[in-house]
């Protein structure tokens, strides 16, 4: 089951310590445990969702991806069997003087507990549990590849990791490292660690995919006449022509100088939007040019 706020289901504050977790859990577990609650569907749901809260606020791993992600991005990472990994039902329950044998578990959670999710059911090896975590990459580090040091907790413990962003990456790309998610169990591999790339924005550019987009403004005039214009490029500037009768909102195409595409060499296009200034305000002379000009069918 996918409990609702985990630390709302226990009572407690997201800044908790985890005595003050185990507190609540078990004086909440006592109150709905099955034992004292025979037949009584409602605290079963609630004796399933606290335990759930439990297993995954007590383990300082699961608790630093739930904080980092909220309740629908880890459960898009942990099944419900990932969940109860290595809780120690029996154990928990033990000092409490309560009925905590594996039937009572295996029947309220089935294949959770069934297939060896919890701590003392005989199991082979099994891979340990993927790890997610967003890494923030600017703009042209995306464009152009970078490295990056990041920090995650795995097994308990902090680590470091000097990790390669590809060329290309964009807002949401997942990048795979191998082997850096939970320890298997009992032999098992380890699991895999995946970054989240989160893209910063560009106060030049803008992206869609591999194209980039620039805006430029030109003078009335030069539309009519024609201009020969600077444009920035991730790289160095390149100029273009403007055609003479240009429109406003005509984009003008710099073919590969854009980003290029990820795990290829191919590159996306520069487009070049043309917007042309029209003056709030005129002189006398300027005034008269233009009235002439509208006289000239202009």
């Amino acid at each position: 089951m996918a409990a609702r706020d985990y630390y709302e289901a226990l009572g407690v504050d997201k800044k908790a310590s985890a005595d003050e977790i185990k507190k609540a859990f078990r004086k909440l577990a006592v109150k709905y445990h099955p034992d004292r609650n025979p037949d009584n569907k409602a605290a079963e749901d609630k004796f399933k969702e606290i335990n759930e809260a439990y297993a995954v606020l007590s383990d300082p791993e699961k608790r630093q991806q739930y904080d980092s992600f909220g309740s629908t991005g880890f459960h898009q990472q942990y099944s419900q069997e990932d969940i109860f990994r290595n809780f120690d039902f029996s154990g928990t329950f033990k000092d409490m003087g309560m009925g905590g044998n594996e039937d009572i578990f295996s029947r309220l959670f089935g294949g959770a507990f069934g297939r060896g999710g919890a701590r003392g059911a005989s199991r082979g090896p099994r891979p340990g549990a993927d790890l997610s975590m967003q890494v923030d990459v600017g703009f042209r580090e995306g464009a152009n590849g970078c490295e990056k040091l990041i920090a995650f907790r795995r097994n308990g413990a902090r680590e470091e990791l000097k990790i390669k962003i590809p060329a290309g990456v964009d807002n949401g790309s997942r990048i795979r490292i191998a082997g850096k998610g939970s320890a298997g169990e009992n032999g098992g591999p380890n699991g895999d660690l995946y970054l989240e790339v989160r893209l910063a924005h560009d106060p030049v550019f803008t992206r869609d995919g591999g194209d980039l987009f620039v805006e430029r403004t030109i003078r009335f005039s030069e539309a009519c006449l024609g201009v020969s214009l600077e444009v920035p490029t991730l790289e160095e500037p390149k100029r273009i022509k403007v055609p003479a009768g240009i429109q406003p909102g005509t984009k003008i195409r710099l073919k590969g100088c854009g980003v290029k595409a990820l795990g290829s060499n191919a590159k996306g296009d520069l487009y070049v939007k043309i917007g042309i200034h029209v003056p709030e305000g005129l002189n006398s002379a300027q005034k008269k040019l233009v009235e002439e000009l509208a006289k000239a069918g202009l």
